[in-house]
């Protein structure tokens, strides 16, 4: 059986349509065809009155199934975008989404003016999404990618080799509730997309995130500041004097995070919004009392 791209594509919108708006179907529709037929959005478009044999519909078809059942696109493709860089992305590790470019662009207006080589310590990293941006924006800078789980390192290393950063960036195991190990060093610049949805946020939480992103990713405990918390006093000693710590936090929650870092002896320089004008990241630098140096 042979049919064309053009036919392929309005019978995977129209069986997308019950669960999406059209412009989602549509959407999904033509990133599904990019991945099972292998060609880029522009080819595609050009290729519309092309035929396509049994394996593109046979692989189109599984696809739709999965995204029928309530699967992200991202963990149906095994990939994702962010911030200009091609990521594996599957169920072991979160979907980097817009909100984040927001802590992402922070991190990296302000590395760019560290000292030369700087290392930045990525925690929590997951996918790697925010340490490998950063790396591919400013060249000079040796990042660590730290994570406490071994599934989400595995992921974010593969996303270093995938980006030709593994000279500069490197995985670590490390757990943002614990005291790091002193063979990290110290970092010029912390920054972290910690867990922090409430507990009464999880069950209210889409479908297609609490039944298939990974909850350790997203529980911030009752109040969703628990991993905050821990940050500032867990990793402020691995930070340089002078150093910056930049961390993004769910809606609302930026005045009590900044309470958090000020408490820790940090002062608040920057906070900024995504893309659709949610506060989402703070930017604070770090300046010790003369009695605590050494």
């Amino acid at each position: 059986m042979v049919v064309k791209l053009s036919e392929l594509y309005l019978q995977l919108r129209k069986s997308l349509l019950p669960g999406e708006t059209a412009m989602s179907a549509a959407s999904m529709a033509r990133e599904v065809l990019c991945f099972t037929t292998g060609k880029t959005r522009e080819k595609l478009l050009a290729d519309v009155d092309c035929y396509v044999g049994d394996d593109v519909i046979a692989a189109t078809a599984a696809c739709a199934r999965r995204l029928r059942a309530g699967e992200p696109l991202a963990y149906v493709l095994g990939e994702w975008e962010f911030y200009g860089l091609p990521l594996y992305i599957d169920r072991r590790v979160l979907i980097p989404r817009d909100d984040t470019a927001a802590v992402t662009a922070l991190a990296v207006k302000q590395a760019i003016f560290l000292p030369q080589n700087p290392r930045i310590l990525d925690l929590c990293t997951g996918s790697g999404c925010i340490g490998l941006a950063i790396a591919s924006k400013v060249h000079d800078a040796r990042v660590t990618l730290a994570d406490v789980s071994k599934d989400a390192l595995a992921v974010a290393k593969s996303n270093a080799q995938r980006n030709h950063l593994l000279g500069r960036v490197a995985t670590v195991q490390a757990d943002a509730m614990g005291t790091p190990s002193a063979f990290l060093g110290k970092f010029d610049m912390l920054v972290s997309n910690p867990p922090y949805v409430t507990t009464q946020e999880m069950d209210a939480l889409p479908a297609s995130v609490r039944e298939f992103e990974p909850h350790l990713a997203l529980h911030g405990g009752e109040d969703g500041l628990d991993f905050y918390r821990a940050i500032a006093q867990n990793y402020t000693p691995i930070l340089k004097d002078g150093g910056y710590i930049c961390l993004e936090f769910g809606m609302g929650q930026g005045d009590r995070v900044c309470a958090i870092l000020a408490a820790a002896g940090y002062t608040i320089l920057e906070r900024s919004r995504d893309n659709n004008d949610i506060e989402r990241a703070v930017l604070a630098q770090l300046v010790r009392k003369e009695n605590e140096h050494g």
